[in-house]
């Protein structure tokens, strides 16, 4: 009798356990992996949400549900599982089974439903400078509410509330276990892998209206296209050596190199877990470089029919229509 994915890892934890607290300091998963969120377009169960693995290049994807339905259903319920689900998921690739191909699926963003949004405001140089901002001495952290997510291809809504609908290709990564007041030499252990994100933003409502607070200017419906995969910490090189870009209809807005964010992903996970516990899921944005269009003279905001790409060296691409 095969024993269930879950009970295997289980099992296979406790007696490897100490082999795993050495795992965590390197990184959470231990492997190289794309781990998606995803829809099939035959499932009978009304579109249920899916846990799969990108292959050959994104062309497929193993599905985690199918191969084991004990599976977790969310990327979420993975992570809560800690090293545990991810050495499931090394498991299902391994087997060569379940594989779906890509046209037969819609991706979805890697995380939904998250318990939190951080983001972090003015973290790379230029960006300061060309708002003739001082460079911030710590963090400026604010959030966007979990429904602003929206899928790697899915639509930006352009909201009637406002004229200026700015883009913001920012680095994002996501927590993979527990931890309040952790230290900055541990806090990579924390983070499960990295994905591209859009911060997109309403300036008006960010800088004139609701007594210029940032989130409501910030968290419109589909103002947080996320993906495509959630690329695990092994699978990344150096997070903060990666060409970043962003183009307006084919067209360079934002170009630079992770390399010039200010506090960097150790940095954010130390300061923020003084004040909250992060959950695995956790969603964080680390920052946009220059060329946003709010500062652009005269600034340029986004229009019905505009098609964003925001891209990440290794990470990948995210497309996104206004409409």
């Amino acid at each position: 009798m095969r024993l269930p994915l879950r009970s295997f890892c289980i099992f296979r934890s406790v007696i490897a356990r100490g082999q795993a607290a050495d795992t965590q300091r390197r990184g959470l998963s231990g492997a190289a992996m794309r781990l998606v969120q995803f829809q099939r377009h035959d499932d009978d169960d009304g579109g249920r949400i899916r846990v799969g693995v990108e292959q050959g290049e994104g062309l497929s994807v193993v599905d985690l549900k199918a191969f084991d339905p004990s599976m977790p259903s969310t990327m979420r319920e993975l992570l809560e599982l800690e090293g545990e689900g991810l050495e499931c998921a090394q498991r299902a690739v391994a087997s060569g089974q379940c594989v779906v191909d890509r046209a037969d699926i819609q991706l979805l963003s890697p995380v939904t439903g998250p318990e939190k949004v951080v983001c972090v405001g003015m973290n790379y140089r230029d960006h300061c400078l060309e708002q003739n901002a001082p460079i911030p001495k710590e963090p400026i952290i604010f959030s966007k509410f979990p429904s602003a997510i929206t899928g790697p291809y899915d639509d930006i809504i352009l909201p009637s509330e406002s004229q200026e609908v700015d883009w913001e290709v920012e680095l994002a990564f996501v927590i993979g276990r527990r931890g309040k007041h952790i230290k900055e030499e541990d806090a990579l252990s924390y983070v499960a892998g990295f994905t591209v994100a859009n911060d997109v933003s309403a300036r008006d409502w960010q800088m004139n209206r609701n007594g210029k607070q940032w989130l409501l200017g910030k968290t419109f419906d589909s103002f947080c296209p996320l993906g495509p995969a959630l690329v695990t910490t092994d699978a990344v090189t150096d997070p903060h050596n990666l060409s970043i870009q962003c183009l307006v209809n084919g067209e360079p807005v934002q170009s630079s190199n992770t390399d010039q964010i200010i506090f960097k992903t150790a940095a954010l996970v130390a300061w923020v877990s003084k004040f909250v516990t992060l959950t695995p899921g956790d969603v964080f944005l680390t920052g946009t470089p220059p060329g946003v269009g709010a500062f652009r003279k005269p600034p340029v905001f986004l229009k019905k029919g505009d098609v964003v790409e925001c891209r990440i060296q290794q990470l990948g691409s995210i497309i996104n229509k206004v409409v």
